[in-house]
This record gives structure tokens, C-alpha cells and sequence, in this order.
């Protein structure tokens, strides 16, 4: 199968994003704007804080010293890579070259200084490295929301097309079209000769064959062609089509089949002229470790002493609503399988589960956890509990316990467990917890798949960072109250 003719008129009228090529110009512009604010408010607070007194005076040096450190200090980012464009948007990488370089600066000014006898100030010196890292790492995470943002709302966006066989290609353009901060515009797909669709099963336009990559690249006018699994037949024409796209301006990316993984898991090894990626194992087991257990301790515990006037007004209104109890005890499915009381607030009337089995019937619910909007069960109270989460607080006693943790896949009840397939079960071999990547990604708004998938991450990707991001990003989910009911 080869491009129509009038397709290709269509997309060769298309050039990719020129805005994308501005992104290093605005992060030169963003850095230098940075670092001639941080002088200067290195030698203002020289000069009001008097540090260092005995050093010489910032007056008989600045002239002289400043332009050239702090160029040099731009010049350092460059080097480093700071300002290439596949640094942008995405990954730790920006940072750690614009950190990395900063400190090569500082040496190297220090150095210099003193192998020239040089008399530099410095409590000048010291602050605009004490300030002026942060303040950089700062912009350049200020650039990457408001890039994020603009890609969000379909600006600066990149024209990706996708080689390999069907199911990779749709394996790919759904990860793509998960993430819109990425970037990447999905305009057509490339299947190999024996494929005959006109379009994958996700619908994405067949525009030709693998063998037609750099041709159809040039004529769709795209920034990136990603090859996935079945595209190339070997490593040979692999170099081949990098060697004919090396002049089109176009990004060439290797997506192999390897899904939600993080990329501390992942390190690339060549050998031999040979890219190995080597996947280290699961981070499950450390999940269960004394580590992260002491710190749910410590957390529930603390959380519990915080919130108790909280939670004995809460209790009150509960018990003025209707009468009926407090906490609402429910069996859930822990780590391993096991079973434990999970506490709540009562949110719903006293006879509630009675009612849930007319609700499934009306709602058409089948399997997977059971939420929807507008609950005639739920109590005044209860609303706006749920509005801001906090009926889940008692679940703090949970923490504590150890039935539950901080973070963690939401806690299934036993019907659900019942329906799970291979690949869900494996959510219960952590703790379940009070929050989670599905509570901070959208919360009941996600499909049941959407959320299995964020727990299966959580599970085989743990670190305790990434728990800290987690419970730091629920803090904006539950007072936003994005997805909640």
C-alpha cells in the first residue's frame, strides 16, 4: 500500500511546528534574564548583608569579573547540552545538565580566581551560586509547565508518525495519546508490505509502507517517525533510514515493546555498536519493607494527632444528620489477599447495601469498582465528606495498624478481587492505601482499565520519592476535588 496522491498533496503542505525550534531561544532568553537578576542581587546583598567583610569590595571587582562569570556560566549550560531541543519537556535530564553545569561554573571561577590571584568577592561569589541554581532550575520548571499547558491545548505540538506492525503502532499512539503534555501528534501510520487495512484498529491512517519511511516522512511534512516493533527487518536498514533522514530534519525514535516502566528501571548498555536495554526487576518487594513502614507509622500517627479536632466535628455532624453510626466498617482485600475492616466516615444511608443491588441493575454495572454520580444513598453530610475525601480520614487507623498504607492501590473489595485477571491481581501484592497514582490522576473519572493500569505502575515502579510526589500531588487533587463523588 503507498500514500494517495491527494494525501500527499494534503500533508506536504504541512511544515512542522517552527515554534518547537524557539524553545532553546527561550530557555537562553529565560536563563540570562535569570543569571543578570541573580548579579545583581548578589552585589545588593553583598553589600547590605556584609559577608564576608574582610574580602574585597564588590565596587573594584564587579566591573571586571561579573560579565565574564556570568556568560561563562551560560556558556557552561551550552556545553552541557542545556539548550538542545530533545532535552525539553520531559525527563530529568534539563535539570541535571543546567545543575551539573552550574556547579562546572562555580569550580571553575573558583579555580580561576585563585590560580589568577584574582580578588573576587566572595560573598558575591556566593550568592549568585547559592541563588542563582535554584532560581534557574525554577525557570526552566516555569518553561516546562507553560509548554506543557500549550501542548495540552493542541499548541506546539509534534508531527509524529508511527512505523511497525499494527498492534505496536496502536500500542505506541496510546501511550501518546495519553499523555497530551508530551507533544506528539499522531498523523499516520506505516505498516509493513504484507498489511493491506488502510487504517490500524485504533483508526489511524495507513500512509504506506515501512519500506517508504523516509519518502512519506518528507512528504507528511513530520518532526518524529518512531519505529516500533516489525518495522525494520534489521539493524542494517534501521542505519539506513537514519542515514536517509539525517538531512529532513526529522527525529528518529526506537519504540520498543516495553510499557510503564520507569526509567530508573531502565539502563542502556551498548556493546558492541549494540544499544542493550537492560530492565531491572520490579520494585514490589520494596514496598513491603521496613522503611516504608515506619514512615506510615510515624504518618498515620501524626496525621491522627493533626486532624483530631477534625475528626471529632465531623463525627458530630454525622451523628446529627441522621442518628445512625458514626464509622462505616467494610471488609476489603489487603496485601496478599488477605481481609481487614476498612474504616470510614458514614456517608450513605444505614440501608444502603440493600439499595446497591437495584443500583447495579439500573446502572448496568458488570464488574470492576462501582461509583457514580448523583448516589441517592449518600447523605447531606456525606456530600461534601466525599467532596474533599475526607470520610477516608479514620483510614489513618488503618495506617496505623497495618492494614493499609499512605500510598497505594485503592483497597478492592472482595466482588471485585473475584472478577480480577491475572494481571490485576498483582495489585495486591503491596499494601493497598489511602492515596494513590489513581486518586492524583483523575480519581473516579478514569476508566476501570486506566486504573488498574496506574496500580500495576505503582506496584512495579515504587520508590519513595515517588510516594512523596504522590502524597504532595493529593493534596491539589482532594481540594480541587477533580474526579471526586
Amino acid at each position: 500500500m503507498t500514500l494517495l496522491s491527494a494525501d500527499r498533496d494534503l500533508l506536504s503542505t504541512v511544515s512542522p511546528s517552527r515554534a518547537l525550534r524557539a524553545l532553546p531561544v527561550t530557555a537562553l532568553t529565560v536563563d540570562l534574564t535569570i543569571i543578570v537578576g541573580v548579579g545583581a542581587v548578589a552585589a545588593l546583598g553583598r553589600e547590605r548583608l556584609g559577608i564576608f567583610d574582610n574580602s574585597a569590595e564588590v565596587v573594584d571587582t564587579l566591573g571586571l569579573a561579573a560579565p565574564f562569570m556570568l556568560l561563562g556560566w551560560v556558556l557552561a549550560i551550552a556545553v552541557a547540552g542545556g539548550y538542545r531541543r530533545n532535552v525539553f519537556g520531559a525527563g530529568t535530564e534539563e535539570y541535571k545538565r543546567v545543575a551539573n553545569a552550574s556547579l562546572v561554573a562555580a569550580g571553575l571561577v573558583g579555580v580561576g580566581c585563585y590560580l589568577a590571584r584574582f580578588s573576587l568577592s566572595r560573598g558575591f561569589f556566593l550568592l549568585a551560586f547559592v541563588v542563582g541554581v535554584p532560581a534557574l532550575l525554577l525557570g526552566r520548571f516555569v518553561v516546562r509547565r507553560a509548554l506543557h499547558s500549550a501542548r495540552r491545548h493542541g499548541a506546539l505540538r509534534q508531527r509524529v508518525l508511527i512505523a511497525g506492525t499494527s498492534a505496536h503502532v496502536d500500542e505506541v499512539a496510546t501511550v501518546l495519546r495519553r499523555e497530551p503534555w508530551l507533544g506528539y501528534h499522531v498523523v499516520g501510520a506505516l505498516t509493513p508490505v504484507r498489511d493491506l487495512s488502510e487504517e490500524t484498529s485504533t483508526g489511524i491512517p495507513v500512509l504506506g509502507n515501512t519500506d517508504e519511511a523516509t519518502s512519506i516522512a518528507k512528504h507528511a511534512g513530520v518532526d518524529v517517525i518512531f519505529f516500533a516493533g516489525g518495522s525494520l527487518g534489521s539493524g542494517t536498514q534501521m542505519r539506513r533510514a537514519v542515514w536517509d533522514l539525517e538531512h529532513q530534519d526529522v527525529q528518529v525514535v526506537v519504540a520498543p515493546s516495553v510499557t510503564d516502566v520507569s526509567g530508573e528501571r531502565i539502563r542502556v548498555r551498548p556493546v558492541g555498536g549494540l544499544p542493550l536495554m537492560h530492565i531491572d526487576p520490579p520494585t514490589s518487594t520494596d514496598a513491603s519493607r521496613w522503611g516504608k513502614r515506619l514512615f506510615d507509622v510515624a504518618g498515620s500517627l501524626s496525621l491522627l494527632l493533626l486532624f483530631a479536632p477534625l475528626l471529632l466535628v465531623i463525627s458530630v455532624l454525622i451523628k446529627k444528620d441522621d442518628g445512625g453510626p458514626i464509622l462505616f466498617r467494610q471488609v476489603r482485600i489487603g496485601r496478599d489477599g488477605r481481609e481487614f475492616d476498612c474504616f470510614k466516615f458514614r456517608t450513605m444511608v444505614t440501608d444502603a447495601e440493600d439499595l446497591l443491588a437495584r443500583l447495579h441493575a439500573e446502572q448496568g454495572y458488570e464488574a470492576g469498582l462501582f461509583k457514580m454520580k448523583d448516589d441517592p444513598r449518600v447523605t447531606k453530610a456525606g456530600k461534601w465528606l466525599r467532596r474533599f475525601s475526607l470520610d477516608e480520614l479514620p483510614q489513618l487507623i488503618n495506617v496505623f495498624l497495618g492494614d493499609m498504607s499512605l500510598v497505594g492501590p485503592r483497597p478492592p473489595l472482595p466482588r471485585e478481587v473475584a472478577t480480577y485477571d491475572l494481571d490485576a491481581h498483582r495489585r495486591l501484592r503491596v499494601r493497598p492505601g489511602m492515596t494513590g497514582l489513581w486518586q492524583v490522576s483523575g480519581r473516579s473519572d478514569l476508566s476501570w482499565s486506566e486504573a488498574i493500569r496506574l496500580d500495576l505502575y505503582y506496584v512495579d515502579n515504587w520508590s519513595m520519592l515517588q510516594d512523596l510526589a504522590i502524597l504532595a500531588r493529593t493534596f491539589s487533587a482532594v481540594f480541587g476535588s477533580r474526579g471526586a463523588y
